[in-house]
């Protein structure tokens, strides 16, 4: 597997931008040069990130999302530590 990150990646199996193989490596993301742990999907040609709103579901069980705009950096966590 190649050690470069696709331009957009989402957690929901549902989404055309899963991919488990990806995510199986462990994704960590910065945004706004800080470390977000709640990140649902993200795209870094667009500069966005859309972060799970606490707890919150909507009537099928997906969590509330919040999409934030500004400069995305995502890195595989193994490659960190």
């Amino acid at each position: 597997m190649s050690d470069t990150l696709p331009d957009r990646l989402s957690v929901n199996p549902n989404s055309p931008y899963y991919d488990e193989a990806v995510l199986a490596r462990g994704v960590g993301i910065r945004f706004k040069g800080v470390e977000k742990t709640n990140v649902e999907e993200y795209c870094v040609s667009e500069g966005w990130v859309r972060l799970s709103a606490g707890k919150a579901l909507d009537r099928a069980g997906n969590p509330i999302t919040v999409k934030l705009k500004g400069p995305v950096e995502p890195y595989f966590r193994e490659a960190e530590g």
